[in-house]
């Protein structure tokens, strides 16, 4: 995948200050161009006396937008460092702008269409305990029907973001979809200077019964082998960001558990396919990768369907 054009969607509060600085992070370890954009209701024309209404309606949106960008821009100056620096920030590289819809993350859509954006950020929704992801009404729409790849940053991630994206991981499991998803995720490690890894998961009942083992070690040999041969059938995989790319199997009773078995970089990134099932070219969310979005510690990063 790309990463020329990074549009990042801003709210005043966390949300918004999580999802800019990974926005921040990603576009400066880029050098892509950052769009940092703040969605609101439309303007509605009413006929007759109403007008006079609709104009200070109009100048309130106008003002909120004004604050918002602004409230942006200064978070940009004030905490980014060299990360904005390098995404040309201090230069006043940075483009800000408002963009009027009905859903924030329809309106998120729309304008990556637009503009031809690589890839949106935005961050958890409120609500969620610290250092994960939670799916807002913002994010379930930008993730059952974006364009473009969607990244999603945890809760907190604004408070003390990592120096630097240090390592891609791509949640791993053999078929078109992922294997189109190792590619990209190789092309995007190269692009970052970042090492590849590649994971799948083994859920495990717990059970010790003889027939559950044996299936068990059998989907262990089966992980191993897919996760191998990903690695060899495509060449942009075998190395990324100059070093050899990691393999492993995580095992545990459910995805979390599984996920807390390895260890994560300050600045990991985890990458999921879409479903197979979802439309091409289109983000749609898989009932295994929104459990993996739900229980990660670090930003996830959801690729469109490819054919």
């Amino acid at each position: 995948m790309r990463l020329d054009d990074v549009l990042a969607g801003y709210v005043p509060g966390s949300r918004g200050r999580d999802g800019l600085a990974l926005a921040v992070l990603l576009a400066g370890q880029a050098h892509a161009r950052l769009t940092v954009a703040t969605v609101q209701p439309p303007a509605r024309s009413t006929p007759g006396p109403a007008r006079a209404e609709e104009s200070a309606w109009r100048a309130y949106l106008r003002e909120q937008a004004d604050a918002t960008l602004a409230q942006a821009r200064d978070l940009i100056a004030e905490h980014a460092g060299p990360a904005a620096e390098s995404a040309g920030a201090t230069r006043g590289e940075v483009e800000y702008l408002a963009h009027s819809h009905r859903g924030s993350g329809r309106g998120l859509v729309e304008l990556a269409r637009r503009r031809g954006a690589d890839v949106v950020v935005i961050g958890s929704a409120p609500g969620g305990g610290r250092g994960r992801i939670s799916v807002g009404s913002t994010a379930d729409q930008l993730l059952h029907s974006s364009s473009v790849p969607v990244l999603l940053a945890p809760r907190g991630y604004g408070d003390g973001p990592p120096a630097a994206i240090d390592r891609l991981t791509v949640a791993y499991r053999r078929g078109p979809g992922c294997d189109a998803a190792v590619t990209d995720a190789a092309r995007t490690a190269a692009t970052l200077g970042v090492p590849l890894r590649l994971v799948t998961l083994v859920i495990s009942s717990g059970r010790r019964a003889r027939i559950e083992e044996e299936m068990l070690v059998r989907l262990r040999d089966q992980a191993a082998a897919d996760l191998h041969a990903a690695v060899r059938g495509r060449r942009p995989a075998r190395r990324a960001g100059g070093r050899p790319v990691e393999v492993e199997v995580l095992e545990g009773r459910n995805v979390a558990q599984a996920l807390g078995t390895t260890s994560w970089l300050p600045g990991e990134m985890i990458i999921c396919a879409s479903s197979d099932t979802g439309p091409l070219r289109r983000v749609f969310l898989g009932d295994t990768s929104i459990k993996i979005v739900r229980a990660s510690t670090c930003p996830v990063m959801i690729l469109t369907r490819e054919p």
